[in-house]
């Protein structure tokens, strides 16, 4: 009853928000870099997913986010956090309904080959060239949400030379589900929100939507870039060393030096075991 319920409502708000955001996207308005963010918070609230995030994004723009992936869920957690857009594998884009919310999120949509690299990397530099932030997700799969899978680094290849007249910021962040139904999460639990394997993407959704509720953690990191002695494969190994090292301690119950709270929000980690309230306006 509660995915049916939870369910109706996602229909109905993402019936409400696509013709404005292809309108937005018609017209080149400002809105429609806004419009994505405004849906994936009302996707979290609905879902009930809270989000913790620590640390914050780097500046001037354009910056490359590079992050762990473990479910359809880490796009609606990271665009609640992030002002960017997905990088994208290609067939998304031919999904029902989950291809055109990821074409009116203007993500950019690449084939993870390495003879067709080139082509999808002179796009990501495109958008960047723009002032468009972008979040990779450079394991090529997703995981079960309690390990980094190694990064393939043939898509940081795009770090290697300046854009809008500077290095390429890469900026590794680190997510982590923590949380279900207001307790701690067990490694064996974990799984439940991770979608990875054979697991169909409705019976997974379907299932995330009769959870109850999850409790995400962000860890943004210190940026970094390839410098003037680096290559695409050391700033590949940089970025998977801090994500990697940010799930561990997230998992071990370790704080980030700086935390701050986020939509739908959850209380410090002391006090994850009981439920709170979010507070008005969140």
């Amino acid at each position: 009853m509660r995915a049916g319920a939870v369910a109706l409502a996602l229909l109905a708000w993402t019936a409400l928000l696509i013709p404005v955001q292809a309108f937005a996207l018609a017209f080149r308005l400002p809105l429609s870099r806004r419009v994505p963010r405004l849906y994936h918070r009302g996707v979290a609230r609905a879902a009930g997913i809270r989000i913790r995030a620590s640390g914050r994004p780097a500046h001037p723009r354009p910056t490359l986010f590079v992050c762990n992936h473990a479910s359809w869920i880490d796009i609606v957690v990271l665009s609640c956090v992030l002002d960017a857009s997905f990088v994208a594998k290609a067939e998304v884009a031919g999904w029902p309904l989950f291809g055109l919310l990821a074409r009116l999120a203007r993500s950019v949509f690449v084939v993870r080959r390495a003879s067709r690299s080139g082509r999808h990397r002179d796009e990501m530099r495109l958008r960047l060239e723009g002032g468009d932030s972008l979040i990779l997700f450079p394991e090529g799969t997703s995981g079960d949400g309690n390990r980094v899978l190694p990064f393939n680094s043939t898509f940081f290849a795009v770090a290697q030379r300046p854009v809008r007249g500077r290095d390429l910021v890469a900026q590794p962040v680190t997510l982590a589900y923590t949380g279900v139904r207001g307790l701690p999460m067990t490694r064996r639990e974990r799984p439940w929100l991770a979608w990875y394997g054979d697991t169909g993407l409705m019976a997974h959704l379907w299932r995330v939507l009769g959870l109850g509720g999850a409790e995400v953690d962000v860890w943004i990191h210190e940026p970094v870039s390839i410098g003037p002695e680096g290559t695409r494969k050391t700033l590949a190994r940089a970025c998977e060393n801090a994500v990697a090292d940010g799930l561990a301690a997230l998992l071990a119950g370790r704080e980030p030096a700086m935390s701050r709270m986020c939509p739908n929000r959850i209380a410090p980690r002391r006090s994850v075991g009981a439920r709170e309230t979010p507070a008005p306006g969140d």
